[in-house]
């Protein structure tokens, strides 16, 4: 069952092939017996789980059912839940439990998902390899020596581990397409403001976007399609009418012009991975894409300028955990300024203080002006480069990552380097633009993204370029040893 699309594992509960309760313990039995060597998830929730399924069974007998009714599903650990554990990995909310659920999570639920339990991620979603965690990294399927990537990293190793259906995510910075590469997933961004922030514990709330992590892109399609639309709650969500992802899968891609960023292919790229993702470049070509020259000069500057706007804004929203109101607060504090203090020291991680105060740094007096201004304004910058390329073009496609998966600890004291690791895919998020990875062939053994980024709302058409490829490739369909 665990190999099976969503489409398919549908039609077979609407088949009465076996149950929504059935295919929950089904995934519940592979989680209890295959999680401990990947840490995954945080927090599972057999019983509510096995409580949806049973109204998803009812919703099934009836009629009613939709195209997520009775699938099982996983939240990363960043989407506040109803009567479930929301901890962000960190201490920090070690135990907060959120009096209601995010949007994303309500529309799934309304949608009919099984809701599984809460995936592993960087603490506050903060790193690329899912080793900031205070519950402890996560390790990648294909190799639990390596990371899955991050900030996502829990939610990628478990669909890569056949544990869900499908996942959420969030990315900042490259939070999904990263672990989506590194695990051999499918993982899409949408647009900035595609799909509600409301619920989702900020991080950076001019990057921060919720998004989607599954097998193939028809799969992801079926579950942003459910996600996807305006939220009055949210002050970001976009007022733009949501197209029907499923139904545009199939779409004749004859003519596509697919524009290469010379960027993105030069010193810093491993030749496999490259060579590996020019493979599936002639691949359009032979489903008649047309291949375009371009460049996105601005691109090297995508690293740095995410390293001053994202921490500027994490200083902001992280200081509302301060051991008044909610979060740890440390025991037997002196005054104000020492619950203050050790609260937030005992409570975030090392990576989280370091970004907090980088971000205090830039915004302060005299700083201001010298970093944060200057770099919003090379943002726009970046932002005009790829408006300039899409007068071109209709995608963009490139490598995800610089590498395949590294060893655990491998970059834990070097953070610039592991800073690095996301120089395809920043850019994208200081733009607000969707972007996609899917599986493409693997260099010895190891999982490689192809990532694809499209104009403002085009999520429909990079689900369809991506499942065309699909369509004609095996490169998705693969499964790590051990979680066939």
């Amino acid at each position: 069952m665990q190999n099976k699309s969503i489409a398919q594992l549908a039609a077979e509960l609407r088949l009465r092939t076996y149950s929504s309760v059935e295919l929950t313990q089904h995934y519940l039995e592979r989680i209890a017996r295959l999680d401990p060597r990947l840490n995954s998830f945080i927090t599972l929730a057999s019983a509510s789980a096995l409580a949806a399924a049973e109204r998803a069974d009812q919703a099934i007998k009836s009629g009613e059912a939709g195209p997520l009714t009775g699938i099982p599903i996983a939240h990363k650990d960043i989407f506040c839940t109803k009567g479930i554990k929301t901890t962000c990995g960190s201490r920090m909310l070690e135990n907060f439990v959120a009096p209601y659920d995010a949007t994303v999570v309500e529309k799934l639920s309304a949608a009919g998902a099984v809701v599984l339990g809460k995936t592993n991620m960087d603490e506050f979603a903060m790193g690329s390899s899912n080793e900031t965690s205070y519950y402890g990294p996560v390790s990648n399927p294909w190799d639990a020596t390596r990371v899955p990537g991050g900030s996502s990293g829990g939610s990628a190793a478990a669909v890569a581990a056949r544990l869900c259906a499908a996942a959420t995510g969030t990315d900042t910075g490259g939070s999904i397409r990263q672990p989506a590469a590194l695990c051999g997933i499918t993982g899409i961004k949408p647009t900035y403001g595609r799909c509600s922030r409301w619920g989702m514990i900020a991080f950076a709330s001019s990057l921060d976007q919720a998004g989607v992590m599954a097998l193939s892109a028809a799969d992801a399609a079926f579950v942003l399609d459910e996600m996807a639309g305006f939220d009055e709650r949210d002050s970001t969500s976009a007022n733009v009418a949501v197209p029907d992802y499923v139904d545009a899968l199939d779409n004749d891609i004859k003519g596509l012009r697919i524009g290469l960023p010379k960027e993105y292919f030069g010193e810093g790229l491993d030749a496999r991975v490259g060579a590996s993702v020019q493979a599936a470049i002639e691949e359009y070509q032979r489903l008649g894409a047309e291949i375009v020259d371009i460049s996105l000069p601005n691109s090297a500057l995508s690293v740095p300028v995410y390293y001053v706007v994202a921490p500027a804004e994490c200083s902001s929203n992280l200081a509302r955990f301060d051991g008044v109101r909610y979060g740890h607060r440390c025991d037997d504090p002196k005054d104000l300024e020492d619950l203050y203090k050790r609260s937030r020291a005992e409570g975030f991680g090392p990576e989280v203080q370091r970004r907090v105060m980088i971000g205090t740094y830039v915004l302060s007096a005299g700083y201001y002006d010298a970093y944060y201004l200057k770099a919003q304004k090379i943002r726009q910058l970046i932002a005009d480069d790829f408006a300039r390329a899409f007068e071109q073009v209709d995608v963009i496609m490139g490598p995800t990552c610089p590498t395949t998966a590294f060893a655990l600890g491998a970059k834990t004291d070097d953070p610039v380097s592991m800073y690095l690791n996301d120089i395809y895919t920043i850019a994208t998020n200081l733009a607000g633009l969707p972007g996609m990875s899917i599986p493409v062939a693997p260099v010895d053994g190891l999982p490689v993204g192809l990532q694809i980024i499209g104009n403002y709302f085009e999520e429909a058409r990079l689900l369809n370029v991506a499942h065309r490829l699909q369509h004609v490739t095996h490169w998705h369909q693969g499964a790590p040893a051990g979680f066939e």
